[in-house]
């Protein structure tokens, strides 16, 4: 039977979307490829032209011409054609992108929410919650335990705060008056000459030289005794 009616062929998978718009591109660049000879030949007969005098011979250059701008006309048409395909095809690829993306991104989601799920199985609230509550008898017990080893030993428990400030008083009166007029105890403010000399009725110092004794010693420019100098004899 197949050497009769022949083996069945298999399908070919349908073209891409990439596929599609190589195609198209590469056909875009052949269109441009022939624009670009008409170019070179619509320049060629322009200058033909600008040599030609006027007459039959230039007529017939410029009907040569006008044949290559049509043919330019139309490759355009087609080349912008081609380039709006393009343009369809990329927004296709785009939007197959995003659904790509969309596909992926909820993958992941669900993952990570089956993984959330049995994460949330061994962690428990109330376990929290407990945890809390120990963690702040733990830390009152501690607060406890410092203040009980901070306290003083031998301190009487009947101590009279009033009498104590009592005393404290006192004592600032007691400062206070030792203290004179400029805020500075007496005893550390210098002592007075005068009233130390009144004090003990001492003398005062001598002035001047002793009554008996008018021959003063002559002293040299350095303020000592000045030596006498022996009479030289020739």
């Amino acid at each position: 039977m197949r050497r009769v009616f022949g083996a069945k062929k298999d399908k070919e998978p349908p073209p891409s979307v990439q596929d599609a718009s190589d195609r198209i591109n590469k056909r875009g660049e052949t269109v441009d490829e022939k624009m670009q000879k008409l170019d070179a030949e619509l320049a060629k007969y322009k200058e033909q032209i600008k040599k030609t005098r006027p007459g039959p011979a230039q007529e017939a250059v410029k009907a040569r011409a006008m044949r290559v701008l049509k043919q330019k006309r139309m490759y355009e048409g087609q080349r912008d054609m081609l380039y709006n395909q393009t343009f369809n095809l990329d927004q296709v690829a785009f939007a197959a992108e995003g659904i790509k993306d969309a596909q992926q991104t909820m993958s992941a989601l669900k993952s990570a929410n089956k993984e959330l799920k049995g994460m949330m199985k061994t962690v428990k609230i109330q376990d929290i919650d407990n945890l809390q509550d120990e963690m702040m008898d733990l830390m009152d017990v501690s607060s406890e335990i410092q203040e009980s080893l901070g306290r003083s030993y031998n301190v009487p428990d009947d101590i009279d705060e009033d009498e104590l400030l009592g005393e404290l008083d006192a004592l600032e009166a007691d400062m206070g008056f030792e203290t004179e007029g400029d805020g500075v105890p007496a005893y550390l403010q210098p002592d007075k000459e005068s009233d130390l000399d009144g004090e003990f009725n001492l003398p005062s110092a001598p002035t001047g030289q002793p009554a008996g004794r008018t021959n003063v010693q002559a002293e040299d420019e350095l303020g000592l005794p000045a030596v006498p100098h022996a009479s030289l004899r020739g």
